[in-house]
């Protein structure tokens, strides 16, 4: 008996059925198929989905290198010559058992972005905050290291650590930076340093260079903020020319979604056009559905009070997608399944299953489309950041983007709007460098760039709703954006007229 029949015995003795393209798929792999398969169906097990074991489940075992070694670029069709790969999908690592381990979510956060910052040269100069406040307490600030030859006085010290608050004083600013060791309270006194920590928001990750204060005084006086930010870089690009169609925010179920300007778009992805057939990839950032008891008195806006019809119904719509182009689908807020990030893919819904052509991942989650990185985030942390930052606007989501970006973490801010589950590890640190950052929820279309990396929010196809009349947002619904891969560069695909 061949490996390929044995791996499916195991699958149907454990209680799940193999989709017969995936079998096919199976027997096509020159690998180890029973690990894969006992791997996804431990998955399975873990997270109690009694779904059948689809073409999708084994590419994230192969991309997360499972039993191969070495990640794997995956050919979509025979007459498409461009290639995907899912860097990262958190869905197979969060843990859904109701546990609180907020310590090892910070401490992970912590130690990550620490990683991130030790590229830069000045990184070999942190110090532990207890460190230096024992320092600090001598009566003669003495070298901190053998570096500094002759035991002189020193200029400057550095930290890293988590921003635990933010206080504007009349004068300056002062910051309180924690580390594994402890915390400080430090003090921005520069008309520059003051200026640029109005962008700072708490629990994010930085590198402070500090001088002590008077001979007397307790102050550690800020002379440099660090951020982990991304390199000013060159883009990775498609070797050929190729697409990709970025949407987001469907919300079907509502009164308000534009089913219309929705069917005209999928129209548009199967006709003749010369651009239509370089289009490769439809990436959608999220909230497919409107949802149920979201926020106050929604039901007066909904035409479908069942989340599975409101499910059925997209799924319906978004298979008109043609099959030659590969579709990925994030969830968001207002999906089925948690809410708290990370969040699981949308795996368990019967209604996707048979869309072969579909990646459906978490959020956020990293793919790879034909040599180019894009970063998928339904983007719920733009509301603490706008919220907390001065001067961003919801009229202008890319500078927000920005600040995640800079920070290297999609969701900063950790106990206002945007729940975040005590996971072990933290996996909203961008740990690696996007070429495209992609991004929805909050319905405005906006496209700028960030050294190097585009960045895209891609709007949405739900008219302005009551509430968002009353919070006096204005959305721009039913425009996709079209990347081509190979230039990166973007264009606005608008179907409202």
């Amino acid at each position: 008996m061949d490996s390929v029949s044995i791996a499916l015995i195991y699958a149907i003795n454990k209680g799940y059925q193999v989709h017969p393209d995936a079998f096919t798929f199976l027997k096509s792999l020159d690998c180890d198929v029973e690990k894969i398969i006992k791997s996804i169906v431990d998955a399975k097990n873990k997270f109690r989905k009694k779904t059948p074991i689809l073409i999708d489940d084994i590419k994230n075992v192969i991309s997360r290198g499972d039993g191969q070694g070495e990640e794997t670029v995956m050919p979509i069709t025979e007459d498409n010559s461009e290639g995907y790969k899912i860097i990262f999908d958190p869905t197979y690592k969060i843990n859904m058992e109701d546990r609180k381990d907020f310590f090892k979510l910070f401490d992970s956060r912590y130690r990550k972005t620490l990683k991130i910052l030790s590229i830069r040269s000045e990184s070999r100069r942190i110090k532990k905050i207890k460190y230096v406040k024992d320092l600090r307490n001598k009566s003669r600030f003495d070298s901190l290291d053998n570096d500094n030859e002759g035991g002189k006085p020193i200029d400057s010290v550095f930290v890293a650590g988590l921003i635990m608050s933010k206080r504007n004083r009349k004068n300056d600013v002062e910051l309180v930076i924690d580390d594994t060791t402890g915390s400080v309270p430090v003090i921005c006194k520069k008309k520059e340093l003051i200026n640029e920590s109005s962008a700072l928001v708490l629990d994010q990750m930085l590198m402070l260079e500090m001088s002590f204060g008077k001979r007397n005084s307790n102050d550690f006086v800020v002379k440099d903020i660090i951020f982990p930010d991304i390199p000013e870089h060159v883009a990775s690009k498609s070797g050929t020319e190729s697409y990709a169609a970025l949407i987001s925010d469907l919300h079907v179920g509502s009164k308000y979604f534009m089913e219309k300007q929705f069917n005209d778009f999928l129209n548009w992805l199967s006709s003749d056009d010369d651009m239509v057939r370089k289009i490769k990839f439809v990436c959608i950032a999220g909230d497919i559905v409107d949802g149920i008891g979201i926020y106050p008195n929604q039901d007066k806006e909904l035409v479908d009070l069942d989340i599975n019809r409101q499910m059925s119904y997209a799924a319906a719509l978004l298979q008109k997608i043609p099959k030659r182009m590969h579709v990925f689908l994030i969830p968001g807020n207002h999906d089925p399944g948690r809410r708290a990030l990370p969040q699981t893919a949308l795996t368990n819904l019967r209604e996707f299953q048979p869309l072969e052509n579909f990646s459906i991942i978490g959020n956020p989650s990293f793919v790879e489309l034909n040599k180019v990185k894009l970063l998928m985030f339904h983007g719920q942390s733009l509301d603490d950041v706008i919220a907390t930052v001065p001067g961003l606007s919801y009229s202008k989501p890319v500078e927000a983007m920005k600040i995640l970006l800079k920070s290297r973490h999609l969701s900063p801010i950790y106990g206002n709007r945007t729940p975040i589950a005590p996971e072990s590890e933290d996996m909203l640190v961008i740990d690696d460098v996007p070429d495209i950052f992609h991004a929805g929820h909050v319905h405005i279309t906006e496209v700028g760039r960030y050294k190097g990396t585009l960045i895209v929010n891609s709007g949405a196809w739900q008219k302005q709703t009551k509430f968002q009349e009353m919070m006096g947002l204005t959305p721009t619904p039913g425009i996709s954006i079209l990347v081509n891969l190979a230039t990166l560069q973007s264009f606005k695909k608008d179907f409202n007229s």
